[in-house]
C-alpha cells in the first residue's frame, strides 16, 4: 500500500484539506475523485472529509488500498534492476510479450511478475508504464500503485523521463547527431506495421534523437552498418523502427520493416538500455541502465570481423 503524508505549514492554516492535497501533491481530477469515493484521506490518523480545514502541525495522510492483478502466475525468470514499494524495473529479455493478449494468452512478463509476487509475499496491480515490443529487450517500468503511475505519467507528458536505446542499423549513417521529427500512424486498422503518416491523415507527432556510436564500413555496400543511440522524445508504437526505416536505415533483423540480413540475428537489434526518472514518492533521481544483451554484442562482433 502506498502512503503519502504531509505536515501542515503556517501558510496552510484554515485551508480545506482538498485544496492542500490538490496543490501539494498536484493530483489530477480523476485521482481527487478516487480519494473522495473511497474515503482515503486522514487527518491526524482519523478519516476526514475533504472540506475540513487544517491548522499548522496537522498531519494529512493518504492511504492507497492494495489492488491486485489476476493473471495466472508462471515461473518465468525476471531480471530485476530496481524494486521498492512503489516501482519495479525489469530488464526484459527479447522474445517475451509484456502482457497476455488474444494471440499470446500466457507465458508473458505479467505472468512472471505474478509469480514474483507469490515468491516475495507481495500483492499489487501490475501497471506497465512503458511498453516494449516482443522482440525488443531492455528496461521496462512497472508502477505498483495508482499514485506512482499517475506521477510518472505526468513526467512522461512533461518529457522529463529519459528513454534511451541502442540499435544496429543497416547502412552508414552520415550525420553524427540529428533529430527525426516525423508523425507516425497506422495506414489501416488491419495492419501491424506503422508508417510515417501526415497528421491530417491520422499520424501522431513523433520525435527521435539519433547519435552515432560506431560506423562499421566494408567494401561491400550491402554489408555496412551503424551502431546508434536513440533517445525517444515521444513514445509511439514501433517509433524507432519506423523512423530509422524512413531514412533508409532499417534495424538489423527487423523483417517487418524490410531487413535483408535475417541470418545475422533472430530479432530486431534494439535494446532499451537506459531509463532516467524522478521517483514518484522520494523524488530521488533514478538513472537505471542495463548492459547490451549477448545476441546484440555477438552481432556487432560478427560484422566487425567481417569488415576485417
Amino acid at each position: 500500500m502506498a502512503k503519502l503524508t504531509y505536515e501542515v505549514r503556517d501558510g496552510d492554516n484554515g485551508l480545506p484539506i482538498k485544496n492542500i492535497i490538490r496543490t501539494r501533491f498536484n493530483f489530477s481530477s480523476r485521482l481527487m475523485g478516487k480519494l473522495k469515493r473511497q474515503n482515503l484521506v486522514y487527518k491526524n490518523g482519523e478519516l476526514t472529509p475533504g472540506w475540513h480545514t487544517v491548522k499548522p502541525g496537522d498531519i494529512i495522510s493518504i492511504d492507497f488500498p492494495e489492488e491486485k492483478s489476476d493473471f495466472p502466475p508462471e515461473n518465468i525468470p525476471l531480471d530485476i534492476v530496481y524494486e521498492d514499494d512503489d516501482l519495479l524495473v525489469i530488464n526484459k529479455q527479447y522474445g517475451i510479450t509484456v502482457h497476455p493478449t488474444k494471440g499470446c494468452p500466457s507465458h508473458t512478463l505479467a505472468n512472471g511478475i505474478m509469480h514474483h509476487m507469490l515468491e516475495t509475499d507481495q500483492s499489487f496491480k501490475i501497471r506497465f508504464i512503458n511498453r516494449l515490443d516482443t522482440d525488443t529487450s531492455g528496461l521496462l517500468l512497472v508502477g505498483k500503485n495508482s499514485y506512482s503511475q499517475n506521477e510518472i505519467t505526468k513526467q512522461m507528458r512533461a518529457k522529463t523521463i529519459e528513454k534511451h536505446y541502442i540499435a544496429v542499423v543497416n547502412g552508414i549513417v552520415e550525420e553524427d547527431e540529428f533529430l527525426i521529427n516525423k508523425p507516425i500512424g497506422r495506414p489501416s486498422q488491419d495492419e501491424i506495421r506503422r508508417a510515417v503518416l501526415a497528421e491530417e491523415s491520422g499520424g501522431y507527432p513523433s520525435q527521435t534523437e539519433v547519435k552515432v556510436l560506431e560506423r562499421i564500413d566494408s567494401e561491400n555496400p550491402n554489408f555496412q552498418f551503424t551502431v546508434v543511440e536513440l533517445h525517444l522524445l515521444t513514445g509511439r508504437t514501433h517509433q524507432i523502427r519506423v523512423h530509422m526505416s524512413s531514412i533508409g536505415h532499417i534495424l538489423v533483423g527487423d523483417s517487418l520493416y524490410g531487413d535483408t540480413h535475417p541470418d545475422l540475428i533472430d530479432r530486431q537489434a534494439l535494446h532499451a538500455y537506459r531509463l532516467a526518472l524522478v521517483h514518484p514518492i522520494t523524488k530521488e533521481r533514478l538513472d537505471l541502465r542495463s548492459n547490451l544483451p549477448e545476441d546484440i554484442q555477438n552481432l556487432i562482433k560478427k560484422i566487425r570481423s567481417a569488415k576485417a
